[in-house]
């Protein structure tokens, strides 16, 4: 569906204000989808990015500053975050051997374990095939890094 008729307005400035707002309303509409799949398994968008990163770390640990270097919220509390996730036993912490520190952060079995029965449920490519081809989620992707700088 248009912008125009998801927010019922044409009052833009012009195309960049557009996109603007079309990204924008975009990446709420993506949230609210998977949001419903994060509140199955009692996480948050931000612990399940958190929980993503330390699966492609792992066996490695990860620091908090590689956390918050990765996340996609930027803004994100990522101490906090993974606080959380060490209650819920999806990951752990300990002491970095070298640097006495540094706090070392693993993604658990059960961290693991979690994310291997959200991969099994849902994939984005169920969504968005619906209305993109392969050739144009890779040319909308190009766009976005692009419009990036």
């Amino acid at each position: 569906m248009r912008i125009e008729d998801e927010i019922q307005s044409t009052n833009f400035e012009d195309n960049y204000h557009k996109v603007a707002i079309n990204v924008a309303y975009t990446q709420g509409w993506l949230a609210n989808y998977f949001r419903c799949h994060f509140e199955k398994h009692n996480i948050t968008q931000q612990q399940f990015n958190i929980l993503r990163i330390l699966r492609g770390q792992y066996p490695k640990p990860a620091t908090i500053n590689l956390l918050k270097e990765r996340m996609i919220d930027k803004m994100s509390d990522a101490s906090r975050i993974v606080d959380r996730l060490v209650q819920k036993g999806l990951v752990s912490r300990c002491t970095n051997n070298k640097d006495r520190r540094a706090v070392d952060i693993r993604i658990s079995d059960e961290g693991l374990a979690t994310l291997s029965k959200m991969d099994a449920e849902f994939k984005t490519k169920e969504i968005l095939s619906n209305n993109l081809t392969e050739d144009e989620a890779a040319t909308l992707s190009d766009l976005l890094d692009k419009m990036r700088g």
